[in-house]
């Protein structure tokens, strides 16, 4: 493969900046990404974000996200093995759930709380254990169309982890990719049917 053919990749600092750099495996080496560390503190460790656009409507795309999420969130995140959301009533900011998932196969599991739930713009849940973050921006485009933006922080990283930081920032960084596609698929196919 030649150098100018190797796979782009969009990782962020630690302050939200963009890090652009070329995915090593794919280069053999050739001209590595330079990458944020953990600071103390707690700051950001891993960031990965990752954009679509989807053929329908902000409202639509909500509603699947964020409205119906105890239903279609293991569908796009099939990582997802079990999901508990514990508090009673609509999903809403306080909202507490629990997830069981297998990344690559390792378990975890983690209790989320609804920290941001915007109609028709955003959903955000946070864990402290392990410590991530995760956001779905919903923006409005022309002619009924949805710019979804997918966030991903890992705040903290485990020690016995720490030797594979460079692994589990690509693997994010993939998982986010993947994770969009996923929800666009769904979410046009599904509101095909219901139209």
């Amino acid at each position: 493969m030649a150098s100018g053919d190797c796979e782009k990749i969009s990782l962020r600092d630690e302050h939200g900046g963009p890090l652009e750099g070329k995915k090593p495996s794919a280069c053999g080496g050739a001209r590595k990404a330079h990458h944020p560390r953990l600071v103390s503190g707690g700051e950001t460790l891993v960031k990965a974000e990752a954009r679509i656009e989807i053929e329908r409507s902000p409202a639509l795309v909500y509603r699947f996200i964020a409205e119906d999420f105890a239903l279609n969130y293991p569908r796009w995140s099939p990582e997802v093995k079990e999901l508990e959301i514990n508090t009673q009533g609509p999903l809403r900011v306080g909202s507490v759930g629990r997830q069981v998932r297998v990344d690559q196969g390792r378990r975890t599991e983690s209790v989320f709380r609804i920290t941001q739930m915007e109609p028709a713009q955003r959903l955000t849940f946070e864990s402290n254990a392990p410590n991530f973050l995760v956001d779905y921006h919903i923006a409005p485009q022309a002619e009924d169309r949805t710019q979804l933006t997918f966030t991903f922080e890992l705040r903290r990283l485990e020690l016995i982890m720490r030797p594979f930081e460079k692994l589990i920032r690509y693997a994010v960084q993939e998982g986010a990719q993947r994770n969009v596609r996923t929800l666009k698929r769904l979410i046009e196919s599904e509101q095909e049917r219901v139209s």
